[in-house]
This record gives structure tokens, C-alpha cells and sequence, in this order.
């Protein structure tokens, strides 16, 4: 099974046949062995074959169903699709109850279900900031491998903001000295994102594996489950002094405008700071159309773009994590994340310069962020 096959049928299993995450990650390695590794094979498969994997009758049948349903709703009109997962995930409450690795869970981002290939001839169409978010998210999980997901999210938004500012100021837009210039972010500690200092707050009481299902007693399954989890719980140990805690991105600006209002902003002891819900949101609804570069464009229902939305965003994050992941071993992490930034430059969106360009959208081809892997 690919990398990119893994999430994409967690996400069929939690969303379309509504198996919780715990039984899906435990039951992946089951279904690969049965060559059972996306929706369509599902909806072939015998009934029998499925009960012996899931145990249970019940759930046997209902993923059967939702294989079916899936591969029925591929085939049909695109304004007879059904909600799509995005507008799903948004009626998920978290709630104060919710685990530290069910909150995680819900964080995971979209993965392709497009093949690598395909990825070749893709079109995504955004502006800079959003992909700016993209590769940052991308990169944190190799030069800070044991952040888990809430916070390279939030790691990533601070530094869009960061950068937006400058970019206003530079532009007119804004003037006068920033937060951090006036000394808000003093005494909060600092890390580099993409060649970026941005003050951070340490989530000592936070250990996002709290909550986590056993594993499987099976060696092989309890590895399979490892690195699946690791991929948006991070790989560090919360008890480990020499490791960094999570973290959370810290909204200066919000510090500041928010002194005689104390309630204009979520905050987390004390300070403001960049959620990584936003973030995730910010990322889903800014990367849209993905199109083949052979196939002219088709008006689309909004359901269709909302979908279209999220497998843009799975893609995009794919190849770039694939060229982190093919450099990865070659440099050190802050070679790593000073690259990123230069791999960036070299795709980012074709925009007018100046205030004409602010926000504008422009095309990335998907093959110029893959030719990257071969970048000197």
C-alpha cells in the first residue's frame, strides 16, 4: 500500500462507513493483506472475507455498503454527490470532553485519491499564502518530527501571519512597527519556520497520545499502527526533558489589539494564539481546482467544488511531502527548512506585483513541486 493509500482509506473507513478511528487504524493492515486498499476494492469484495477481518457482522456489512455507496456516488452526476467529508468533519463537535488523540484524529488532513502519475498532469489553483501554509505544515514533520498535527498547524498560521504582515508593510497597506518589534512575544521562547523566528508556547500539560487505543499484540500490526499515528500525533515522547512539548504558534498582534478585550481572542495561558483548526480550515478553503492540464474546465456545483477543495488540498500537500521526504536524508533539518523556503520561491503562484497582486490567485503545476525532488 502507498503512503498516499493509507489515509485515503482511513478517511473511507471513518467517514463513509463510520468505523471509529481506533478499529480503522487496527484493521488497515488486515485489509492490505487482503488487497482490500480502497473503496472500490471494498465494494467487490465477499462479505465473508470482510467478517473475518472486522469480527463483527455488523460492521462487516456496513463497510460493504459504504464501499458500494462510494463507488455508486463516483459514477453519478456531480449534483446528486453527497455532502462531502469537509462539510461531514464540520458537524463533529469537539468537545472539552474530547481526548488529545481524538482531537488529533480530527485534525488529519486530506489525503489524494488520485495516482502518482495523475499527480503529473494536476493543476491547483491558490495564492501565496495559503501555499506558503502548505509547504510549512509539509516540512514541520521532518525538521520537527515530534510536533504533532494541532501544531504544525498552528506553527504554520503564525508564520503566513508573520509574513503577511511584512508583505502589507512593505506594500503600504500597513504601516508603523509590528507586535514583535514592540516587544509582545519577549520572553516567549523561539522557533525557525521556513527561515522564520516565531514565538511559541509551550504545551507542557499536553500529550496528544492520551486517549489512544492499545495497540494490536501482533508485532507487525502494532507497526503498521505506529506509523499511521505518528503521521498526525507526532513522534515524540511527552515524558522525554531533551524532546520540545507541543507547541502552539502565538498571535502577537492579537496580544496587542486584544489588551483592553480580553475576550476577542481564544486564549491558552494567557496569550493568544493561532488555532490549529483555523488553520486546517484556512488551508481547505483557499487551494481549489484541481484539473487535468489536457481537460478544459467544467462549471461545478458547490458540493462538487467543496470536494474538489479537499482532494486539491490532498494532493498538493502529497508531492510537496514527497520532496521533503526525498531530501530528508540528505540534509540536516535546518538545511531542510531554508530549502523549503527556496522550493517555495521557485513554485509559488505567477501574480501581478505590487497592491494589484495582494490575494491574488494564480496556477501551481503539481510536476513543477515534483521536479523538485531532483533540485541541486
Amino acid at each position: 500500500m502507498s503512503t498516499a493509500q493509507v489515509p485515503a482509506l482511513l478517511r473511507f473507513l471513518t467517514q463513509d462507513a463510520k468505523v471509529p478511528l481506533a478499529t480503522a487504524i487496527g484493521k488497515t493492515p488486515e485489509l492490505q493483506k487482503a488487497n482490500l486498499t480502497s473503496a472500490d476494492q471494498i465494494a467487490k469484495a465477499d462479505i465473508q472475507v470482510l467478517q473475518d477481518i472486522f469480527k463483527d457482522q455488523k460492521v462487516a456489512k456496513q463497510v460493504l455498503n459504504a464501499g458500494k455507496r462510494f463507488s455508486k456516488k463516483r459514477g453519478a452526476p456531480t449534483d446528486t454527490i453527497a455532502a462531502s467529508p469537509e462539510k461531514k468533519r464540520k458537524n463533529v463537535n469537539i468537545t472539552t470532553e474530547s481526548t488529545p488523540f481524538e482531537i488529533e484524529s480530527s485534525l488529519s488532513l486530506p489525503a489524494p485519491s488520485t495516482t502518482d502519475s495523475e499527480l503529473q498532469d494536476m493543476i491547483v489553483v491558490t495564492n501565496r499564502a495559503p501555499l506558503v501554509l502548505a509547504f510549512a505544515v509539509c516540512v514541520l514533520k521532518y525538521t520537527m518530527p515530534e510536533q504533532p498535527i494541532s501544531s504544525r498547524l498552528s506553527l504554520a498560521q503564525a508564520l503566513v501571519s508573520a509574513n503577511s504582515r511584512s508583505k502589507a508593510v512593505s506594500l503600504g497597506i500597513e504601516n508603523g512597527q509590528s507586535a514583535e518589534e514592540e516587544g509582545w512575544g519577549e520572553g516567549q521562547p523561539v522557533v525557525k519556520v521556513l527561515g522564520r523566528e516565531i514565538r511559541v508556547l509551550k504545551r507542557w500539560d499536553y500529550n496528544p497520545r492520551e486517549g489512544q487505543p492499545t495497540t494490536s499484540p501482533n508485532p507487525e500490526e502494532s507497526i503498521s499502527n505506529t506509523d499511521l499515528a505518528d503521521d498526525f500525533l507526532g513522534k515524540g515522547d511527552i515524558d522525554d526533558a531533551d524532546k520540545m512539548p507541543p507547541l502552539w504558534g502565538v498571535d502577537l498582534e492579537a496580544a496587542r489589539s486584544s489588551q483592553n478585550n480580553t475576550d476577542s481572542k481564544k486564549k491558552t495561558g494567557g496569550l493568544p494564539i493561532y488555532t490549529a483548526q483555523s488553520a486546517r480550515s484556512y488551508l481547505l478553503r483557499s487551494i481549489s481546482n484541481v484539473q487535468k492540464t489536457t481537460s478544459p474546465a467544467k462549471s461545478k456545483s458547490n458540493t462538487a467544488k467543496s470536494q474538489g477543495n479537499e482532494e486539491s488540498v490532498g494532493c498538493l500537500l502529497s508531492v510537496i511531502d514527497s520532496v521533503c521526504r526525498s531530501w530528508a536524508t540528505n540534509l540536516n533539518k535546518e538545511e531542510l527548512d531554508r530549502r523549503a523556503w527556496v522550493w517555495y520561491l521557485k513554485v509559488r503562484p505567477d501574480v501581478q506585483s505590487g497592491v494589484q497582486g495582494w490575494g491574488q490567485k494564480g496556477e501551481v503545476k503539481l510536476s513543477d513541486i515534483l521536479a523538485l525532488r531532483n533540485d541541486c
